[in-house]
């Protein structure tokens, strides 16, 4: 393939690439080309695209496309001409950094490498050019560390061990306490680790060393830690596909106290204050300040150090920001007193941060409220709706860390990524906690609940990821000492082993054994604003599934504008409501089951009642009885497992007067062994055999209902037809309910929702039910309350025939879950157990169908539905119920096929809001 490919260009300088092509150039040499050519000081480089990282992905021969290195032999003179040095002259060496970089940003996930063109020549041109051995050696221990590890796949450990017994040797905590002879030693001890591990040497050519590089920051971007991010966040290739590599000429923050190292962002992304936010460190190489080896200082600090290098780092902080008109996250070096930019990049930011800057940099001008809410990732917005800590839970901190990212979670301490994963995905709630975290340990940050190193800082590759996922994290909390060997971290006297509890305030910094109390997260004013702003574009109204007027109350505090789904079954599993509702069940005649539903009726029709008052003046979308019966009787091992017992106990109490410390279950025969306690009471042979009787009477009927495949047999309105008296109470309920509230002037608009419905013949069977009861209302009352009725789509039926359907129903209400199951022919619990995550990976199917809506057969049923549907009434109401309703790319689908509400959960009410507001701009492009 690549004999082909000639005429190619692969390089570009960063003062001719052109800075909006980031697929070509990636995120990082896009930006660099843009600020070279703005006039920022970036030192000067060039960019190898990801069209040369995927031709050599493709390669069977580990081959780099034919012309590649003379491009960058070419490209590299162009850069010698602007520094005036020599890449490979032992006199005046030109040093460079060799770095990856996507179209997505993705820290930390691919490889960099640092002072690349130094041997055993170049470095004393080096020391002779700077006059400064202790830096050539410190650069140079740098190199091969970095070298070994990236382009030779030589483990950290193994050189960590020589720089650890120097250090001891020096008695020196930190490495900037070491001597140039210290240095010096540990280069020579590097270098026989990468000729023991490697079996040759170090690599002396300058070239060789950089060929080596470009393949290895190529080979990173199928890592297994940025193919792991990828997934995580669903980067596909249409939006990153491949790295480039970015060629820049090394500057150094480690020449000396008037040199340091930085990373900044143009405001802070874990509040988004309007304030120059970042940490650097003296004398130090940026690898320092991410890697989290050294707790650098706050950004604060440095104008007391640096002033005229901190005002200089505001005013670029400026230009970044009016140039991208977004927050940027950005990293400079300082050398000898000049300031360096070597990169930027739009800043990862929190929910918190996320909402606060779209709102503040619109009221400045600097977006308008389009990009204030088209930069925000609608699910980024659950981040703000998690509990966080009590502050009367009076709990005391056993450490203080810094906070790096907002936020509480609770686990168990855990101390390597490894286990994090295995005892995440058993369900377990893990805190990672490590000295300092390396890009290696991304999937155990995916399966933990938040992050804990005892060094680092705020812009530490754990800050900087933990906030990107949106977890907890508390950095350089120095007082933990941590022993990964042994599993064990000590604070004081006190020792976490792995294991214990743990949680985490990542707003505060502060860490506490054991579990703390939470609190409901509340709504900021920025996200009112925010959501205002959607609601004003969306032309979807978004509701919520609610089944309680408590839940109706946390619909209103999200911004639901009515409820789609209130599920009434939900309403019979009230505990001291299910005996009553089994009795209904276990009649043997209609007359015994009205009985029971003379009870159910003032029940049902009080919880109406209280949910249409809380939720007036908007709609109330009610279901009626939906799953199959048996579902709130006993299972039958437990039925046949309590009747062995009561059966045992009369064969006790035959031939007693008494007997003491019975079960409950005989004070209640309707009860069960889960939910009833010993009692003392008397209890007679009598009393035995009526309980036995009734459980026997139990049994039967739950033996009768039996069905092979339940959730495709007697459920939904098959089971109002079945026995209609149950749907007429609870028809009777909503009205009666709606007709009390209009009489205390209580503005109410109750709609009543068939389940499970095939035919129109079914439909119209309850209608006239509807009807009859109605009528009645009429003439007892005088009046009728104004509803609405209409029907779930959710049976592939109902969609083929919309047309007739819409003859009776006011409005369609699309069940996706149920939908789905029937679409695909997937039982939901043994698909997603079994097999659904191998197809995922696999590629047969892209994404979970229960996760996210099938358009392209699911969708085109609902398409098809919509457009039959409105054909026979041009006025027809549609939404949808399921849990697609809460799924961004689901409801942007459902906008696009003129759907005219969603309703989901209520905590992702304000997702759908932002998600239908985006939706409805994406349709304006």
């Amino acid at each position: 393939m690549n004999d082909t490919v000639i005429d190619k260009i692969w390089a570009f300088g960063f003062n001719e690439g052109d800075g909006k092509d980031k697929k070509l150039l990636g995120g990082k040499g896009a930006n660099l080309c843009e600020m070279t050519q703005l006039g920022l000081n970036v030192p000067p480089g060039f960019v190898i695209t990801t069209e040369a990282c995927l031709d050599y992905l493709d390669s069977d021969d580990d081959a780099l496309p034919s012309d590649l290195m003379d491009q960058v032999r070419q490209q590299m003179q162009e850069v010698e001409s602007l520094t005036g040095k020599k890449f490979g002259d032992p006199e005046d060496p030109l040093l460079v950094s060799v770095r990856s970089g996507s179209a997505m940003s993705m820290p930390g996930m691919m490889d960099t490498i640092l002072n690349l063109g130094l041997n055993s020549e170049t470095l004393q041109g080096e020391i002779r050019q700077t006059g400064d051995e202790r830096f050539g050696y410190d650069s140079y221990r740098r190199f091969i560390q970095l070298f070994g590890k990236v382009a030779l796949d030589i483990d950290d450990e193994e050189f960590d061990k020589e720089f650890d017994a120097v250090k001891e040797k020096a008695n020196v905590s930190e490495d900037v306490g070491l001597s140039a002879d210290n240095l010096k030693e540990i280069s020579e001890r590097f270098l026989h680790v990468v000729s023991e591990q490697t079996g040759r040497p170090f690599p002396e050519d300058p070239y060789e060393q950089l060929e080596i590089a470009v393949k290895a920051v190529f080979n990173s971007w199928m890592g297994k830690r940025a193919v792991d991010y990828r997934r995580e966040f669903h980067i596909t290739p249409d939006m990153a596909h491949g790295t480039a590599v970015n060629i820049c000429t090394m500057v150094f923050g480690n020449r000396g106290d008037d040199s340091a190292t930085g990373v900044a962002f143009t405001r802070n992304p874990g509040t988004g204050e309007n304030k120059l936010f970042g940490e650097y460190l003296i004398n130090a190489q940026g690898e320092d300040v991410v890697a989290g080896i050294r707790t650098p200082k706050p950004i604060d600090k440095l104008a007391g150090e640096m002033p005229e290098m901190a005002r200089q780092l505001e005013e670029l902080r400026q230009k970044l920001e009016e140039h991208y008109c977004e927050v940027q996250d950005f990293e400079f070096t300082i050398e000898r007193g000049t300031l360096y930019c070597l990169q930027t990049r739009n800043g990862k930011m929190n929910a918190v941060a996320m909402v606060r800057t779209s709102v503040e940099m619109e009221q400045e001008k600097l977006i308008d409220k389009k990009q204030a809410l088209l930069r925000i990732e609608p699910d980024l917005l659950e981040q703000m709706l998690y509990p966080r800590l009590d502050p009367e839970a009076q709990a005391v901190s056993l450490a203080q860390g810094l906070p790096a990212s907002p936020g509480a979670a609770t686990g168990i301490a855990v101390f390597d990524a490894d286990r994090a994963e295995v005892r995440g995905k058993s369900g377990e709630r893990v805190i990672l906690l490590r000295e300092e975290t390396k890009p290696e340990d991304i999937h155990g940050f995916f399966a933990s609940q938040g992050i804990l190193t005892s060094r680092g800082g705020k812009t530490s590759h754990a800050a900087v990821v933990a906030r990107g996922m949106g977890k907890p994290c508390v950095a350089g909390a120095e007082g933990i000492e941590v022993d990964v060997n042994l599993r064990i971290a000590s604070v004081g006297d006190t020792t976490i082993h792995e294991g214990d509890m743990i949680t985490l305030d990542g707003s505060t910094g502060k860490v506490y054994l054991g579990e703390v109390a939470t609190i409901e997260a509340e709504v900021t004013a920025e996200l009112s604003i925010l959501l205002k702003w959607a609601d004003e574009i969306a032309r979807l109204t978004v509701m919520a599934n609610a089944d309680t007027a408590l839940d109706g109350r946390d619909a209103l505090k999200y911004g639901a504008r009515g409820i789609g789904l209130c599920r009434t079954e939900r309403m019979f599993n009230d505990p001291s409501r299910l005996p009553v509702v089994i009795e209904m069940i276990v009649a043997e005649t209609l007359e015994e089951r009205q009985v029971a539903l003379e009870k159910l009726l003032p029940m049902q029709r009080s919880d109406f009642k209280e949910l249409f008052e809380v939720m007036s003046p908007y709609p109330v979308t009610i279901r009626l009885l939906d799953p199959p019966i048996h579902e709130f009787l006993p299972s039958e091992n437990q039925l046949v497992r309590e009747l062995e017992q009561l059966k045992q106990l009369k064969q006790t109490v035959v031939g007693m007067d008494v007997l003491v410390g019975t079960m409950s279950l005989l004070v209640d025969p309707l009860a069960t062994n889960d939910e009833a306690e010993p009692v003392h009471s008397l209890a007679d042979a009598h009393m035995v055999e009526e309980a036995i009787s009734k459980k026997e009477s139990m049994l039967k009927k739950v033996r009768s209902l039996y069905e092979t495949n339940p959730m495709l047999g007697h459920r939904g309105v098959r089971l109002g037809i079945t026995f209609p008296e149950i749907y007429s109470m609870q028809i009777r309920a909503i009205l009666e309910a709606a007709a009390e509230c209009e009489k205390k002037g209580i503005e109410v608009h109750p709609k009543i929702k068939v389940p499970q419905v095939c035919t129109a013949q079914e439909l119209l069977s309850v209608k006239r039910l509807v009807d009859d009861i109605k009528a009645e209302l009429k003439e007892r009352l005088g009046q009728t309350p104004g509803f609405q009725f209409g029907t779930m789509i959710e049976v592939v039926r109902s969609c083929m025939r919309a047309d007739s359907l819409a003859e009776e129903a006011e409005f369609f209400s699309f069940g996706t879950n149920d939908l789905t199951q029937a679409t695909f022919s997937f039982s939901r619990e043994d698909a997603e157990n079994k097999f659904l995550p191998m197809y995922n990976e696999s590629g047969i199917l892209q994404d979970n169908p229960f996760e996210v809506l099938d358009e392209k057969g699911v969708g085109k049923l609902m398409a098809l539905a919509v457009d039959w549907g409105k054909k026979t009434r041009p006025d027809l109401l549609v939404g949808i119920c399921g849990e697609h309703g809460g799924h961004p790319a689901s409801i942007n689908f459902c906008h696009n096929i003129g759907l005219d509400y969603i309703s989901c959960s209520a905590p992702r009410v304000p997702v759908a809001r932002l998600a239908a507001a985006q939706a409805a701009l994406s349709g304006e492009e």
